[in-house]
Formats: C-alpha cells, sequence, structure tokens
C-alpha cells in the first residue's frame, strides 16, 4: 500500500538531487568566467557602498571622487556593479585612466546593472562572487552601507586575521558613519576577549580622497608590492 507513496517521494529526491548535482557545474562556471576575465586586472582595488544612495548625496561623490582618483593612480576599480554608490565608484573609474570592473549579483530588487563598467560578471551566488571581490584585491575601500557592506568588511577582516588572505590595506571612508561600529569594537568586542586589540590595526579610518590613495601607496612601501613565498602559498 505506501509503495507508490514511497516511490513518488524518491523520484521527488531524485529530481532535487539532480538540480543540486547541475547547480555544482553553475557554480564551477561562476568561478571559471571570473578567473579569466580578473586575472589581468592587478593591480587593483575593491571598493564597497550602499546600494540605496542617491546620486547628490554627499556619499555618492565622495565615493566617484575616490574611484577616479585610484583609477588615474592606476588601479582597476571592482564594485558590486550595481546602482547607488556602486555606480559612483564605477563611474568615478569609467571616467579614470584604468579600467572599472562591476561584479553583479541577481537579486529579486535593488540590484540594476549600472551602465558605467569596462568588465561586467553577473553572478547568482553570493560566496562565488565575494572569491572575486577578494583575490585580485590590493586594497579594500569601505563606504557607507548596509548589511551587504558589513558583510564583505566582515569577510575581508576574518581572511586577513586568519591569515586566509595576505595583510592589505582595508580603508573606512567618513569617520562620523563608522565611529559607532569602531567604538563598539573596542568597548566590547576587545574588551570581553572576542578579538585582539591588535585586530583593529587591520584597518584605518579616512574621510579625504587623497588620503585613501595614499594610504594604499605608503601600505605598499612599507610592506612591498608582492606577495611573499609563504603568502603565494596561502592565496593558492
Amino acid at each position: 500500500m505506501n509503495e507508490p507513496r514511497i516511490f513518488a517521494h524518491r523520484t521527488i529526491n531524485d529530481k532535487l538531487l539532480t538540480r543540486e548535482s547541475w547547480k555544482i557545474f553553475q557554480i564551477m562556471a561562476e568561478f571559471t568566467e571570473g578567473f579569466e576575465q580578473l586575472s589581468q586586472i592587478k593591480p587593483s582595488v575593491t571598493m564597497f557602498g550602499s546600494a540605496r544612495t542617491s546620486s547628490n548625496h554627499h556619499y555618492y561623490q565622495l565615493a566617484e571622487d575616490i574611484s577616479r582618483r585610484l583609477s588615474d593612480a592606476g588601479f582597476t576599480v571592482v564594485s558590486g556593479g550595481g546602482p547607488g554608490i556602486m555606480e559612483a565608484i564605477n563611474k568615478g573609474a569609467y571616467e579614470g585612466k584604468s579600467p572599472s570592473v562591476g561584479l553583479n549579483i541577481m537579486l529579486p530588487h535593488e540590484q540594476n546593472t549600472n551602465p558605467y563598467q569596462d568588465i561586467s560578471l553577473d553572478f547568482r551566488h553570493f560566496f562565488s562572487r565575494k572569491v572575486m571581490f577578494v583575490k585580485y584585491a590590493s586594497a579594500y575601500v569601505i563606504m557607507p552601507g548596509g548589511f551587504g557592506t558589513l558583510d564583505e568588511l566582515a569577510e575581508i577582516l576574518t581572511l586577513v586575521q586568519t591569515q586566509k588572505a595576505r595583510r592589505i590595506p582595508i580603508i573606512l571612508v567618513h569617520s562620523p558613519f563608522w565611529k559607532g561600529l569602531i567604538d563598539w569594537f573596542k568597548d566590547t568586542l576587545v574588551a570581553q576577549g572576542m578579538i585582539n586589540e591588535a585586530d583593529l590595526h587591520l584597518l584605518q579610518i579616512l574621510d579625504n580622497p587623497q588620503d585613501v590613495v595614499d594610504a594604499i601607496f605608503n601600505h605598499y612601501e612599507f610592506f612591498g608590492g608582492d606577495p611573499s613565498a609563504g603568502e603565494q602559498g596561502i592565496l593558492l
């Protein structure tokens, strides 16, 4: 009496398994295309920021200014490819001397590809997109943003802290926006032993666009531009 029901259940499970198996190839395709398209963009800077910021907002104009300066200084600039501050990032780079890259994510709302991209890639999976943000970045510049921006900040801090990625500049822009978070890091995370006080030195907060560019150059003058043999092993 139960055989038809069991058979139907197995049929559904088989279909789900087949669908999940095919997703592996979809994920592989995203990695492959990303590696092929982005392997030549170095040196590059990855920038993040809110998708919800209008073009007349100070944050938008600040992001565009920083991105243009980075592009003119020889850095390919990478963003999430969407509207808001991401658009400002791509626009500044697009008008500069170096390539503008957008790593777009397919979402039910918010994410529409902006037109200021020399290289544009589309992702279905956040995790494969994250790898592309990190893999070729010489620096991270974090503009004001929401959960997605905080997620990317936490991601790079964790990777560098645990030595899964090399030490790169991690720059938060606009100190009034970030002050509360940094105070919480100090007063709660450090105070309760959740992170070491030295971990706070993994990032810096700047307000002036040219200071952002100078900080990246100063970092590599001190630490050197190319990964060490040990860092290469970690990256591989």
